[in-house]
């Protein structure tokens, strides 16, 4: 019996359809099937009771399945195991990351990862939509904010100040806001997701916050836009200091109301299972925290962040 042909097995338990453990593991239906047939013949039961709309597990699924599955945890810890003492850096990385952050700031770190280890390869996805691990063939995901499933697994990899930030040109011709309200008197440059437009800012001072709904003539569902419209001086973004932190320290953009600081967030690598963390992603982790503390040390260094809003 073939362990790919088991992987085909769970993956089917889990999503209780053979197209969508096919889509998740990258391969055709038909490929998918055969497996599942191949199990099947050699433990001379069938494993799923097939039904019009789904799959579901027959008596002796019930009791297979949850054996195979700690028996594939075991093998797949102890491969890791082994190649973790013998520093054997490889396998897959399926990344997802959010647009502008991984454009702008991310790849070049990944080529440079993939350079000192060359046996690893990088298949990544980009959007600004949060992946679903039951859905999309993601081993992992750099995003912003915590994760709220307690499924999940995840690494923090730091504090992300967010910022208001203008190109000096916009500011010239406009004027600059010093207070939240102002901005009422000036162009957004607006962020939507999943239909979502994100124009109510808020912004704290001490232990008070403010809400702010803003509004302006352009609105994309793709950061990296925004940041690029911010750029050429078409109107003021709400951005994380990350994405925006080239154009900062180039002085192509300026931040503004630093005494009225947005609501913060954080960065993190979140991984869908224990198994999805192998030495290459523990490597990739150590990197993207070195990588951001420098970005940061160069922003506090420049007088754009303050190091209190880091912790």
């Amino acid at each position: 019996m073939l362990l790919e042909d088991l992987q085909v097995v769970l993956k089917v338990a889990e999503f209780r359809s053979i197209t969508a453990a096919a889509t998740n593991l990258d391969m055709r239906t038909a490929t998918a099937s055969a497996a599942l047939k191949r199990v099947e013949a050699n433990l001379g039961a069938e494993l799923f009771i097939r039904t019009t709309r789904q799959l579901r597990l027959s008596s002796a699924g019930e009791k297979y399945i949850p054996q195979c599955e700690q028996a594939m945890l075991m093998l797949e810890q102890a491969k890791q195991n082994m190649k973790g003492e013998l520093d054997i850096i490889d396998g897959d990385l399926r990344l997802a990351i959010s647009s502008d952050l991984g454009r702008n700031i991310v790849m070049p770190w990944l080529d440079e990862f993939m350079d000192t280890h060359s046996k690893v390869s990088l298949r990544v996805s980009i959007s600004d939509t949060n992946v679903d691990f039951y859905r999309d063939a993601v081993d992992l995901a750099l995003r912003y904010g915590s994760p709220n499933d307690a499924n999940l697994y995840g690494f923090k990899i730091c504090n992300v100040p967010r910022l208001i930030c203008a190109s000096q040109a916009y500011l010239d011709k406009f004027g600059t806001p010093t207070h939240p309200q102002d901005l009422a008197q000036h162009n957004a440059l607006l962020y939507q997701l999943q239909n979502l437009t994100h124009d109510i800012w808020e912004f704290t001072q001490g232990n008070d916050s403010l809400k702010v709904k803003v509004s302006g003539n352009r609105i994309a569902n793709d950061a990296d836009l925004v940041r690029r419209w911010c750029v050429s001086g078409k109107g003021i973004a709400a951005k994380s200091c990350l994405d925006m932190s080239h154009d900062l320290l180039a002085s192509n953009l300026v931040r503004i109301m630093a005494d009225y600081p947005l609501k913060s967030t954080e960065l993190w690598l979140v991984f869908p299972s224990r198994q999805s963390i192998t030495p290459a992603a523990r490597l990739l982790r150590d990197m993207l925290k070195q990588k951001t503390r420098d970005i940061l040390q160069q922003l506090i260094d420049r007088g754009i962040l303050d190091k209190s809003m880091l912790d």
